[in-house]
């Protein structure tokens, strides 16, 4: 029989028994369907949390003030003294590796007012070199320039939902808003970047100059620090090491804030590549879990398909021995048999595929989550099938091809 010929004969075996293949073929289905299904949410999630990082800077240092201490009671985290306008420019001049350096202020309470429309958002005062820094990009107009910065001039730098809501999706550049009952003239936008993880509007903001902010709105003003920003951004130059830079940064600032040897820092310096890290060593274990728990399910499909075809054998023991009889030869039961393995795990593959790419549709429509069926993952899965098919049904073939033709021709 040529390889045709024993897939026909395979279908036909197992369309005259059904029921008994689908109860086979049920390990097999969920475990392709169960991988395809955590896999699929497993790489739309990491998707998105990648965009999310891409959106702050993968290459990011967030320095903020840490927990003060009064009386030997600890505070909370940014109750200790604010970071300043000269720890910018140290960590800008002084630290080797340093991409761009930004300091940040955010008033709190206030609200765009254009025409009739009243709308709260989140003003936020920056250098002008926030931009680069944080990777926003200007898509009209233009930013504001250092001496504006220093000269807290009223301009703005709007969001693309302040567009939308504001100005009814207008162009913006060149109109004047009131922001806390003061006139800004609006001379630039920035493009979209759209939602955190945790749901908050990245475009919903209003950047002014820091300088701006801090003398007009009293933002982040301190009695005894001069010229007190609330956090720092520092983007790290490409090729440069992020290890060698926090560490340099921790050293100047302890150095300028007065921090004794062994003390404890009252400042953070903390690295978006921490979180990458600490993300692609969960993905790897949730991939090691995922891996285990479907090679589980494919071995109790297996088990169920090596069963079904040692019943196969033996009801067709008299079917074999006619076959022996007229001159088939061993090699061709043995692969008649594992070719009908074969078929079984590969169509219980395809059903599986078929169940988890409708079932990761249907979960990320009802949960409204990204998803990302991997073909390469897709083709493990199939492939593992058909491996699983010639795993268990090696040893019924083998028993079959074995049978002797009289014995088999007599058996009842």
């Amino acid at each position: 029989m040529n390889l045709l010929a024993s897939i026909r004969v395979a279908l036909t075996a197992l369309r005259i028994n059904a029921l008994r293949s689908s109860l086979a073929m049920l390990g097999v289905i969920i475990g392709v369907a169960s991988v395809i299904v955590l896999v699929s949410i497993s790489e739309g999630t990491k998707q998105a949390v990648e965009a999310q990082i891409a959106s702050f800077g993968a290459n990011l240092l967030i320095v903020r003030p840490g927990a003060s201490m009064f009386g030997g009671r600890r505070g909370g985290e940014g109750t200790a003294t604010p970071m300043t306008d000269g720890d910018a420019e140290a960590i800008r001049d002084q630290v080797s590796g340093v991409g761009g350096v930004s300091g940040e202020v955010n008033a709190f309470g206030l609200s765009v007012v254009f025409g009739g429309v009243n709308w709260s958002t989140r003003i936020t005062g920056v250098n002008p070199a926030f931009f680069d820094v944080r990777d926003w990009v200007i898509e009209e107009g233009r930013a504001f320039t250092e001496e504006e910065e220093q000269s807290a001039r009223r301009l703005a730098v709007v969001g693309q939902t302040i567009i939308d809501e504001v100005f009814d999706g207008a162009s913006p550049v060149g109109q004047s808003v009131r922001i806390g009952g003061q006139q800004f003239s609006v001379i630039g936008t920035v493009a979209a970047k759209g939602q955190t993880n945790y749901g908050s509007d990245q475009d919903d903001i209003v950047f002014l100059p820091l300088s701006t902010v801090r003398q007009r709105f009293g933002a982040g003003e301190v009695p005894t620090v001069r010229d007190p920003v609330q956090t720092i951004f520092v983007a790290v130059g490409a090729g440069e090491s992020t290890g060698r830079v926090i560490a340099d940064i921790e050293d100047l600032l302890r150095v300028r804030r007065g921090i004794q040897p062994g003390a404890d820092d009252d400042f953070n310096v903390s690295s978006l590549a921490e979180f990458i890290r600490a993300r692609n060593e969960t993905e790897s274990q949730l991939g090691l879990l995922l891996a285990v728990g479907a090679g589980i399910v494919l071995l109790v499909g297996g088990i169920g398909i090596m069963n079904i075809m040692l019943v196969s054998v033996t009801e067709r023991t008299r079917e074999i021995g006619l076959r022996l009889a007229v001159g088939a030869r061993a090699a061709d039961i043995r692969n008649q048999f594992l070719i009908e393995s074969i078929v079984l795990c590969v169509t219980g593959g395809l059903i599986g595929l078929v169940v988890g790419v409708g079932g990761t549709i249907a979960y990320a429509n009802v949960g409204e989550l990204e998803i990302a069926v991997n073909p390469g993952i897709v083709a493990i899965a199939i492939g593992a099938s058909a491996f699983v098919g010639v795993f268990f049904g090696l040893y019924p073939a083998h028993r079959a091809a074995r049978l002797n033709p009289i014995e088999a021709l007599r058996f009842e």
